[in-house]
């Protein structure tokens, strides 16, 4: 278990918790690319509380001719600049080109990429690790690894089984990390 005063590593997905997803397409290019609401401010928060924080995120769209590997580290060099202009850093960024059909262990719910950042972030705790998704899948991906997980539901009407908490929004959990003794359910950073 780590110390109160370790920083804990935070993976979060990209598409519908950082950046808009696009209904039935992908982000494929940086004029696509939406920042959620909040998402600046909730960052600039879990910048001070979590370490290393990285994003691991599924494109099939490079399989499927969508977009390419040059575009995607494109969209996220630019991604990154606009994030360090706001004092926040990403330490990595993961990604899986492969379709879900051919279930590749990089491909979340399996954890390729969870392990590919321990092999670079050695002190990588997974039991004291967060995932942030909006996906069943991200949620399976934190579970099998151990993580505590946030499940982002801009509508919550279904349940998630395998989330420990559901919010609206990546502002919105941290809205809740902000006032832990009110919000039990928001585990402590």
């Amino acid at each position: 278990m780590k110390m109160m005063n370790e920083k804990r590593a935070l993976f979060l997905d990209r598409d519908g918790v950082i950046n808009q997803q696009l209904p039935g397409d992908y982000v494929a290019r940086w004029d696509q690319f939406k920042w959620i609401d909040g998402t600046l401010e909730a960052l600039q928060y879990l910048q001070n509380r979590f370490s290393p924080i990285v994003i691991v995120t599924n494109q099939q769209g490079i399989s499927k001719g969508l977009m390419d590997a040059y575009a995607l580290h494109l969209l996220h060099y630019q991604m990154r600049k606009k994030l360090s202009q706001e004092g926040v850093n990403i330490d990595a960024i993961y990604f899986c080109p492969f379709p879900a059909h051919q279930n590749p262990t990089c491909r979340k719910p399996n954890t390729g990429m969870a392990q590919q950042a321990k092999a670079d972030f050695p002190s990588i705790d997974f039991e004291s690790a967060v995932m942030v998704g909006d996906s069943d899948s991200d949620m399976e991906f934190g579970k099998a690894l151990g993580m505590y997980t946030v499940k982002i539901q801009p509508n919550i009407t279904t349940s998630s089984p395998h989330a420990d908490v559901r919010v609206e929004s990546l502002i919105q959990w941290v809205n809740r990390l902000r006032t832990p003794a009110t919000n039990p359910g928001s585990r402590p950073g």
